[in-house]
């Protein structure tokens, strides 16, 4: 049996869990998920997980392995560091056991990430950091249309008449969205197009990693964007890939829950080998 913790450091959040793992058994003990907006995002991670274990009733001691991810390598209280897309594989078929691939949408970029039952990276591909299919591109655009980030998955679904953003440069796009305000075409139509933009480059990649059937479950800060998933499962039906993308309440702790169960397995071996036993 191990106490683990879980800490995913993305471009606009870090995401931190606790989990206490034996064998297959895992038991989620605490977690919390706090937005950069311009701190220092080590020391935000350092505060936020020790208020998680005082929240929870533990001291650093009690640990057995602290696993970060994403861009956590630099984290100077961590035992260790594993990939993202390991970690968000590994995260993804515990919340959801019947997924074979995963789309982690964060704020700079997408991925898209064929697994096997047990979490298996098996292939991967991933989108440009300037393409305008990100969660920072998105904030950017509700910013400007002057709407909070929660209203973009809704007021998505309320098109009638989507005006689609075709440049894959996220500068350009932000251009063509002005041009769209200045000729009336309404918010609810320049985030269904935006979104259907997104969707077709996301529904390319689970193409080209031949994602096969089954379900897509998203992970990332979009995972809950509900006008995204939605423009994604058409972009699939249109593709003819017999996919079907969902999210869950607790994609965005993907990544951090995959760290924390690798993070127990890495903790086993290491007792097997006459490692640390505990991470402090």
């Amino acid at each position: 049996m191990a106490i683990t913790a879980g800490i995913d450091l993305g471009t606009g959040a870090v995401k931190t869990v606790l989990f206490r793992v034996d064998g297959d058994d895992t038991e989620w003990l605490g977690k919390r998920v706090d937005r950069i907006r311009n701190r220092d995002p080590l020391q935000l991670a350092r505060r936020a997980f020790s208020e998680l274990l005082e929240a929870q009733g533990l001291k650093e001691g009690d640990l057995d392995y602290i696993a970060t991810t994403g861009d956590g390598e630099n984290i100077t209280f961590s035992t260790g560091h594993f990939f993202s897309m390991t970690t968000h594989a590994r995260g993804a078929i515990y919340l959801e056991p019947d997924a074979r691939s995963v789309l982690d949408i964060g704020a700079l970029n997408g991925k898209a990430i064929k697994i096997d039952e047990r979490g298996k990276v098996l292939t991967y591909r991933m989108t440009s950091q300037c393409a305008s299919g990100s969660g920072q591109f998105l904030e950017n655009i509700a910013r400007y249309l002057g709407i909070a980030q929660e209203e973009i998955g809704p007021l998505s679904k309320q098109a009638d008449d989507p005006e689609t953003v075709s440049s894959i440069c996220a500068v350009l796009a932000e251009t063509d969205v002005i041009n769209m305000v200045s000729r009336g075409i309404s918010a609810p139509n320049i985030l269904k197009g935006i979104h259907l933009s997104m969707a077709g480059r996301l529904a390319k990649l689970l193409k080209v990693i031949k994602a096969g059937e089954g379900t897509t479950l998203m992970t990332g800060g979009l995972a809950l964007d509900e006008g995204l998933v939605a423009a994604l499962n058409e972009a699939l039906a249109g593709q003819k890939l017999k996919l079907d993308a969902k999210g869950h309440v607790e994609s965005i702790y993907a990544g951090a829950i995959g760290a924390a169960i690798w993070g127990a397995f890495r903790h086993q071996k290491l007792q097997q080998q006459g490692g640390l036993a505990k991470a402090s």
